[in-house]
């Protein structure tokens, strides 16, 4: 059937006895698919009948749903025409594995992080009223969403307004009792019918028309209320002005279906409450949701991981060393925002549960949180991915940065991380960070570089400490040591004259094959790991300058801000000129998805293009003395 669907045209030409099978085989291909490329499993494999359901019903693309996060939208991508590219899903030239509005006129906002599908689809309803036109806007959003501000920020805003506006709660861990489960259940396809919601609706007008009407309305207003409180979970939602549905089962293609039907003309907010069950119909996920949240190649028959076995990740040198600092450092105290695992902090959280600290999808919370840590003598480590704390600039700058909080942020997922593409590239870190007065800003070259600046970090007191690092796994292994870096001291690992070049981060070890490489074919070249990107190493530069005509910084980050460009800064305060200056980092624009090393190729933060750079630059001024008295 599924090779049948085109677009949801073709869906809704089915009976509704066909949908189920047809979940089955969507359910099917997505494993088979994500089996190879890599993906979000679990959340998928769960939202197959609601997917199916929400398209069945409701006309789109004419329409909205608004996706939140937009990790559950496999089988969304899958009957909105892109089933025959499906194969290439988050891979280099393919699908996104989010909704981007570029791919698809069904992808109405693009989306990679949490929370922000009511308020987008709010502003979609509010702009449909403004031209007067008359069609459907649903919000699909996760309970996980709901540990995060911004959700409940766009749940009160488009409450209060009355507007027409369905939002629809994927909850996947809510522990709900089967008898209330069952229970509401029942009320909910008893109020959600289309004949007691036109009783009522007469009943209300006609209570209205006595002359003790507002009593009598406010009197059975009341009963509802407190009926509903009893027996629903949603009386939360009722209070922000939703009128509450469910919770039922999310599986329940029958169910959801003449549900969405009843609910689909009625007026005002609507919040319909469904439970689904993550990894629905594979086993191994169905145990280990979390595992499968996000995995690469496995076997789907066994679930078993086929990545090739690879070393120590940054993530995990950066959480050895956690355990590790923690045993001598009792104020050490470890934040993360919904990413225990994902950052490393599993085995901290297990040897420390007390001073470890999850805050939910709610990265802002967890920077102020931090700070109210730090300003209570304690020494918060926020491990959060670069692309999150983006959510979490305003805490920086105002509650952190300001008051000089020594707040440490572990900064994972720093430069490229590959198939998750644009919305979780880390690429903006080192420039909204080194424009804010009393943070330090720092980038390790290694693994053992990761574990002597977080040393240095947990043990810095004036003010935030930022370390940044990668995707990806260390080119060296850790000694199990430690010791103090001076802050803002960088070191040469290659001593030459003439032509310098600044590399920081991922970017030192590829630079330095390169300058060994040019080395031998008789160019002596420096280079300088600028471990600190705030402060820089200025007495080391105003060094370097004296003899360095030549000069080229390497980075693994925006461009625009950098370190490239915190380097031209000092050049312009030094007032030096004469000075052939070239820059290599990420450019100004967002990069799509693909392999790690695929992306690094097309931005030329490799070897290759590195070395193209320099034999583009003036390398004469480089020659061994040796090599120039011999010609």
């Amino acid at each position: 059937m599924l090779e049948k669907i085109n677009s949801p045209m073709d869906l809704r030409k089915l009976k509704q006895g066909d949908l189920p099978p047809l979940a089955e085989e969507v359910r099917e291909y997505i494993l088979k698919t994500v089996s190879q490329t890599g993906g979000h499993l679990a959340t998928n494999m769960g939202a197959v009948e609601l997917t199916l359901a929400l398209h069945y019903v409701f006309n789109t693309p004419q329409d909205k749903i608004v996706w939140d996060v937009g990790n559950q939208t496999y089988a969304h991508k899958l009957i909105t025409g892109r089933r025959e590219n499906f194969h290439m899903l988050r891979q280099y030239g393919g699908l996104s594995g989010f909704t981007k509005i570029e791919e698809s006129e069904y992808d109405v906002f693009g989306a990679g992080h949490a929370s922000t599908a009511i308020s987008a689809a709010f502003g979609i309803a509010c702009a449909r009223d403004l031209e007067k036109e008359k069609y459907k806007v649903v919000a699909v959003f996760g309970d996980g969403a709901l540990t995060g501000g911004l959700a409940y920020e766009g749940l009160n805003n488009a409450g209060a307004s009355g507007k027409d506006f369905l939002a629809i709660l994927n909850d996947n861990s809510m522990s709900i009792s089967k008898n209330v489960g069952a229970i509401a259940q029942y009320l909910t396809s008893f109020l959600a019918d289309e004949t007691y919601n036109k009783v009522k609706a007469d009943i209300w007008q006609l209570v209205g028309k006595t002359k003790s009407g507002l009593k009598l309305r406010s009197l059975v207003s009341y009963m509802d209320e407190n009926v509903k409180g009893f027996f629903l979970p949603g009386i939360i939602f009722e209070k922000l002005g939703f009128r509450y549905f469910g919770p039922m089962d999310g599986h329940d293609l029958p169910k959801l279906v003449k549900t969405l039907k009843q609910i689909k003309n009625l007026s005002g907010p609507i919040l319909l409450h469904v439970l689904t069950t993550k990894g629905k119909g594979f086993p191994p996920a169905e145990r280990d949701a979390s595992r499968f949240h996000g995995v690469s190649a496995f076997d789907k028959v066994t679930g078993a991981s086929l990545a090739p076995a690879a070393g120590t990740s940054y993530m995990q040198a950066f959480g050895e060393t956690m355990v590790k600092l923690a045993e001598a450092g009792p104020d050490i105290v470890a934040v993360t925002a919904a990413m225990c695992q994902g950052t490393g902090l599993a085995e901290f959280s297990k040897k420390y549960p007390e001073r470890f600290f999850d805050v939910g999808i709610a990265e802002a919370h967890g920077g102020t949180f931090a700070g109210g840590l730090a300003a209570a003598g304690k020494k918060p480590v926020y491990a959060i991915y670069s692309t999150f704390l983006q959510r979490a600039y305003d805490q920086v700058v105002h509650d952190i940065a300001l008051q000089s909080l020594p707040v440490v942020f572990a900064i994972d997922r720093a430069g490229l991380v590959g198939e998750d593409g644009p919305t979780h590239h880390g690429i903006f870190d080192i420039p909204y960070l080194r424009c804010l007065p009393n943070v330090v800003v720092s980038v390790p070259k290694d693994g053992q570089e990761l574990a002597d600046l977080l040393f240095t970090a947990v043990h810095y007191k004036k003010g935030p400490f930022s370390l940044r690092y990668p995707r990806s796994g260390i080119p060296d292994k850790l000694t199990g040591k430690f010791k103090e870096i001076e802050i803002g001291s960088w070191e040469i690992l290659e001593k030459g004259e003439g032509v310098l070049v600044i590399a920081c981060g991922t970017m030192v070890y590829p630079a330095r094959n390169v300058v060994r490489q040019l080395f031998e074919e008789g160019y002596n070249i420096t280079l300088a790991n600028a471990r600190f990107i705030k402060p820089l190493d200025e007495r080391l530069l105003d060094l370097l300058f004296t003899d360095h005509r030549v000069v080229l910084t390497v980075e693994e980050g925006a461009l625009a801000g950098g370190l490239g460009s915190a380097v031209m800064e000092y050049m312009e305060a030094r007032k030096l000129s004469g000075i052939s200056f070239r820059r290599m980092g990420i450019p100004d624009r967002f990069i799509h998805q693909g392999a790690r090393k695929i992306l690094l190729e097309e931005v030329r933060l490799t070897e290759e293009g590195i070395r193209s750079e320099l034999t583009q630059m003036n390398l004469n001024l480089a020659k061994k003395k040796s090599r120039v008295a011999s010609e």
